[in-house]
């Protein structure tokens, strides 16, 4: 029994020696960083900005790979699963907060099968109606929807799109409720509100500064807490009377439950890094999207605002009474 049990912990401190190097070594072979939207969208866009960057910064190559479907859930539950090492990444909008409500079968659970990382890029959003909307401004919009709830149409990109979401925060807000038409996709839905077939829609910055710049429709408010610098005489929602109203639509860097701190720490480092590249902060910059302070990008402050954006928006997709299969 005793060189049974001597050999069991000859054995056990091998291992623990070897998964040690492991560490000390982390990367040695390419990283898999995981996008659950396809190819060419605004995650994907933003992954491989940082993914160059990143891998120099690790020495190893970051390889974004596409895995879709079923709103980030089937890249969610693939990342969940994968071997805590650090060589399987995972980057994901506020999506990641929305699926516990959304979804009454989700395949993993987003506050307990993940380490988190930290945050990565906020894309900010804006309220706008068709150019030839009757209400000039807010005050406006608020009086003309109420008398006129039953006719005013509220475009969005589909069921559980920050859109939708975005929409149903105000509705809830406002108290009224309006005639909402899904379509299948913001670019849709932004078409249709520019030739006038629909009255209202939330999008994000990225898209609409330039409209808004150029007239094409009217804006009735930014999401965020502040103004932003790319549209510094539009009012918050907040400053107008929606206190407390802030939709963005922020991303998170998350690996799987049980990846060691040091290979996270080497993996935040990196991150970091990535999000100070001059090309990164400038890209960004001419999107109007904010990157996080350096204080925000790390592992706590991120689980603390996926906690805070689960309770958030929990009440308002179940009030709605909205879910997927």
């Amino acid at each position: 029994m005793k060189k049974i049990f001597k050999s069991l912990m000859l054995v056990s401190t091998c291992l623990l020696a070897l998964g040690a190097q492991a560490q000390d070594n982390f990367p040695d072979k390419p990283i898999s960083l995981v996008i659950p939207f396809a190819a060419g969208g605004p995650t994907d866009v933003v992954a491989r900005l940082m993914a160059i960057p990143m891998g120099k910064a690790l020495g190893q190559t970051v390889v974004v790979e596409n895995t879709v479907g079923a709103g980030g859930t089937i890249a969610g539950a693939r990342v969940a699963r994968a071997a805590p090492n650090g060589y399987t990444i995972f980057l994901h909008h506020m999506g990641m907060s929305t699926a516990p409500a959304l979804y009454k079968k989700l395949s993993f659970n987003p506050m307990t099968d993940f380490e988190y990382i930290g945050q990565v890029l906020d894309v900010p959003m804006t309220l706008l109606a068709r150019k030839d909307f009757p209400a000039a401004n807010f005050q406006e919009l608020l009086t003309y929807v109420k008398a006129n709830k039953e006719k005013v149409s509220l475009a969005n990109a589909g069921l559980g799109a920050v859109s939708h979401l975005c929409g149903l925060l105000f509705m809830s807000q406002i108290g009224v409720d309006l005639n909402t038409i899904p379509y299948k996709g913001t670019g849709p839905a932004m078409n249709d509100l520019l030739g006038g077939q629909v009255d209202l829609l939330c999008d994000q910055t990225t898209t609409t500064v330039p409209l808004i710049k150029e007239n094409r429709v009217k804006v009735y408010g930014v999401t965020t807490l502040k103004r932003l610098s790319a549209l510094p005489n539009v009012p918050t929602l907040d400053e107008q009377g929606l206190k407390g109203f802030e939709v963005k639509v922020w991303h998170g860097l998350y690996a799987p439950k049980g990846t060691p701190k040091p290979v996270l720490d080497k993996i935040t480092a990196a991150y970091q890094q990535a999000m100070q590249d001059p090309v990164v902060r400038q890209r960004m910059a001419d999107a109007s999207s904010e990157i996080p302070t350096l204080d925000k990008m790390n592992g706590p402050n991120l689980k603390a605002h996926l906690e805070a954006e689960i309770a958030k928006w929990g009440p308002v997709i179940k009030k709605a009474g909205i879910y997927a299969d």
